[in-house]
């Protein structure tokens, strides 16, 4: 077990304090050079750069630079004209886009030594709260989402609007395929949508919805082309676009909703992090299988008996109805006595215990049984999370104004 020392901001005081944080596995270290922007919590982080709105200056973006003494502390603070509600940066250029309350995407250029942030230009992109934004090197693109249920994409060079499309539902999910020109926008509907974006046009390629609830992070891997969906409703979704097969395979491994997705392309894990504080490192280096659809039946599947609204066999049985339920791995519709036994599945993606049949529950092996993911608790409510492939760090922050900087090498490897 290692303890590791962050340091934070104290309200009322400008003196910082330690934050101290036990885990067992993944190692917790130190605030990395970051900026961070504070309402009641930080809203966005990234490794070059944190994000949140600080108490008591509203509406202030930070640079966080670690010192000579080893503690990090803010080298700009910057005041916007309206609430920060997410952000974009691009180590390559510096170039640092924040989407604000009031509809605007103001884009920011950082000085070489992280101590000066030059306003460069500023889109009018959404007539509300922008949620989502993507920068996209090669094509120069600022790609966005709003709570105006528009996306939106402008050239960041001309800062010229090139185009939109209005989608079912607020957008928080948004990813981009540079190779296919294929952005993949998730809605709190729970629908997927894929468009094909052209220099001044975009087309309708398809939409597909597996979520009981909204989507709340979406992640792409373009070098496997699947892409993979988080969901208010706790699961995430696997889409294997590139198989073409229509394939989905579902994972369940958090206890609220999913907050943010990323994916180690090297070990082939997809790390995920939800507002129950947890961070689940999946392997997808496995054969998956997906889940059945569950059956209707009037009666149970196994023994026969009625269901509750069966009238008909409930009169001519003279028994009375029972409530229905459905096997998770054979997808058959059963009574409670037929499926009593509980088992995980983890290669079906039920990695706790599920309702499963007797029959099934006596197929399953212990080789089957074999967890094919690790739950590692945060210890704060997670809100968003940023992943450096590169180093293994996650950064994460929460809804306790805390931003905490892991080191994931000894689980992502």
């Amino acid at each position: 077990m290692v303890i590791f020392q962050t340091w934070g901001q104290n309200k009322k005081s400008k003196k910082a304090h330690p934050i101290i944080h036990v885990d067992s596995k993944c190692m917790l270290l130190q605030i990395w050079q970051s900026v961070c922007v504070y309402t009641s919590r930080v809203i966005s982080v990234t490794f070059s750069l944190s994000f949140s709105w600080s108490f008591p200056l509203l509406r202030t973006v930070r640079v966080w630079l670690k010192r000579d003494s080893g503690q990090y502390w803010p080298s700009i603070y910057h005041a916007m004209p309206s609430p920060c509600s997410c952000m974009s940066f691009n180590p390559e250029t510096r170039r640092l886009s924040i989407g604000l309350d009031n509809g605007t995407i103001s884009e920011f250029i950082l000085s070489e030594d992280y101590n000066k942030m030059t306003l460069v230009k500023s889109y009018q992109a959404h007539q509300s709260r922008v949620i989502m934004i993507l920068f996209v090197l090669e094509m120069e693109w600022v790609l966005s989402t709003g709570q105006d249920k528009h996306f939106t994409w402008h050239c960041s060079e001309s800062g010229q609007r090139l185009g939109g499309y209005r989608t079912s539902a607020g957008a928080c999910g948004l990813q981009f395929d540079v190779e296919t020109r294929h952005v993949f926008v998730g809605d709190h509907s729970g629908q997927v949508t894929i468009l094909k974006l052209e220099q001044e046009s975009c087309s309708l390629v398809t939409t597909f919805k597996g979520h009981t609830g909204g989507v709340t992070a979406l992640c792409w891997d373009p070098i496997q082309r699947v892409l993979f969906s988080g969901s208010s409703d706790h699961s995430i979704i696997m889409w294997d676009i590139g198989g073409r097969k229509g394939t989905a395979i579902e994972l369940q491994g958090h206890n609220d909703k999913v907050q943010s997705l990323s994916y180690a392309h090297h070990t082939r894990q997809l790390i995920s992090c939800g507002a129950d504080g947890g961070i689940v490192v999946w392997n997808m280096d496995v054969e998956r299988q997906e889940t059945p659809e569950w059956l209707d039946s009037d009666s149970c599947q196994k023994c026969d008996q009625p269901f509750f609204w069966n009238f008909k066999q409930m009169w001519d049985s003279k028994k009375i109805g029972l409530r229905q339920h459905h096997c998770r791995k054979c997808g058959k519709a059963v009574c409670g006595k037929c499926s009593s036994k509980r088992s995980s599945i983890p290669l079906m993606g039920f990695e706790f215990e599920v309702r499963v049949c007797d029959s099934c529950h006596e197929s399953i092996t212990d080789e089957e049984r074999a967890p094919t993911a690790t739950f590692h608790d945060s210890k704060h409510n997670i809100v968003h999370v940023h992943f450096d492939a590169t180093r293994g760090w996650l950064l994460t922050s929460g809804t306790d104004k805390v931003i905490k900087l892991w080191d994931m090498t000894p689980v992502v490897s």
